[in-house]
């Protein structure tokens, strides 16, 4: 029977929790949305690809009617680096798709893809990655889909995960 010494069997120790340790870091994914379905470029997208992209404010109302200033991507500029109909080609048969907002809580709303295109309406929804110019808070991004002029902010959904676009069926 080899005798171990206490130092050696504390170094070996360590080295495992550090080695766990490590690769669990190295496991940790950065957070992302994705723009998938009826497109012809699947997107996922994350913080720092988003910070990339052209920014614009938008102000919308909490719960409590107190105006919050966003900063973010305009949902048609997704949907347009998406390869999703919209422009010109948003009509007849195109005009029954939507777009399913998925959160990473299971929360879900649709818009129609006239209610993001500036073809059919002068609001801009924006994916937001901040507010107040400072990055969103846990429980709340770090993407937020701002809706503004809503008499409710229950599509300005928190923690958003995935645009679906599909075409409406009965």
């Amino acid at each position: 029977m080899k005798k171990y010494h206490l130092s050696s069997i504390v170094i070996v120790l360590l080295w495992g929790i550090f080695s766990q340790n490590l690769s669990a870091q190295n496991t940790i994914k950065e957070a992302v949305v994705r723009v998938e379905g009826e497109v012809l470029k699947p997107l996922t997208l994350t913080i720092s690809d988003l910070a990339k992209m052209k920014h614009v404010d938008a102000v919308m109302k909490n719960r409590e009617g107190i105006l919050q200033q966003y900063s973010g991507v305009p949902i048609f500029d997704l949907l347009q680096q998406a390869g999703v109909t919209v422009g010109k080609e948003l009509k007849g048969e195109n005009l029954t798709k939507y777009m399913l907002v998925r959160s990473s809580d299971g929360y879900e709303m649709i818009f129609s893809l006239a209610e993001l295109d500036p073809g059919f309406t002068n609001r801009v929804v924006i994916l937001a990655d901040s507010k107040d110019g400072k990055p969103l808070a846990d429980g709340a991004g770090p993407f937020r889909l701002v809706v503004p002029d809503e008499n409710k902010p229950a599509r300005s959904a928190l923690e958003v995960t995935h645009f679906i676009i599909r075409f409406a069926k009965d």
